[in-house]
């Protein structure tokens, strides 16, 4: 199976304070791999140095390249996008303007297909096509996650990165939008998932990490890290454990 991400024994600090120390994690072509963890442990910052936004110690390779080499640009050029967990919409423009401007890597060198590809995400998001002319901070949180999804889909990643793509959101909406991951898988499409809620995390992924104060507690495939006992009785509930 093809390796597209490899982090190796990756520091990330803030000034003298640690925030991700030597962590190390693998994302193979076409599976969902999941960060879970409480808040404060390190889960956006490890997203944030793989991204190229934050300095980080250690070796990340992209696609067989060395990160370090790229820039945040060249990265999403190359396939590699994240969803912060802000969402980072531009609120006073349309829905449709919001999409194009995911697309503004794949124009900028003459790709003629991102047409196409607006229209497979109005498919997959049908509420967007719905409100296609709204202005994005007129939607409801649910809508907003789609948009921010959508927008990332609009570069035709090859790893997608989404941090607590659940936050905020009504159970209703959170199974709406894990299912919606999951059927990403089916599309050829890495993801990289980082997730408090862990329950739902595990049941879409296909492998885990458990990162605690910013170091690597547990990893496994997603069937045995929901089976741990530890793992189930801090973030699955105590009867998840039975």
């Amino acid at each position: 199976m093809t390796m597209l991400l490899e982090v190796e024994r990756l520091h990330v600090a803030y000034g003298k304070v640690g925030a991700v120390h030597d962590v190390s994690l693998k994302v193979s072509q076409g599976r969902i791999v999941t960060v879970i963890g409480p808040n404060g442990a390190g889960k956006t910052t490890l997203l944030g140095a793989i991204m190229g936004l934050l300095p980080s110690r250690g070796r990340i390779a992209y696609g067989g390249v060395q990160a370090a080499r790229l820039s945040v640009e060249q990265r999403v050029a190359h396939g590699l996008i994240l969803v912060p967990e802000r969402r980072e919409l531009f609120a006073g423009m349309s829905v449709a303007d919001n999409l194009e401007l995911g697309a503004f890597q794949r124009v900028r060198r003459g790709d003629r297909d991102w047409r196409r590809t607006l229209d497979e995400v109005y498919q997959r998001f049908p509420r967007l096509a719905e409100r296609r002319t709204q202005f994005a901070g007129t939607l409801s949180g649910g809508e907003r996650q789609m948009l921010a999804m959508g927008r990332a889909l609009m570069g035709k990643p090859r790893l997608l990165m989404l941090d607590e793509p659940s936050l905020g959101l009504a159970p209703l909406i959170v199974r709406e939008i894990f299912s919606i991951v999951s059927g990403l898988r089916a599309t050829g499409v890495s993801i990289l998932l980082v997730e408090q809620n862990a329950r739902a995390a595990l049941q879409v992924a296909d492998y885990g990490y458990v990162l605690e104060t910013g170091e690597l507690a547990v990893e496994g495939p997603s069937a045995e890290l929901a089976a741990n006992p530890r793992v189930a009785a801090t973030y699955l509930g105590k009867a998840a454990a039975t």
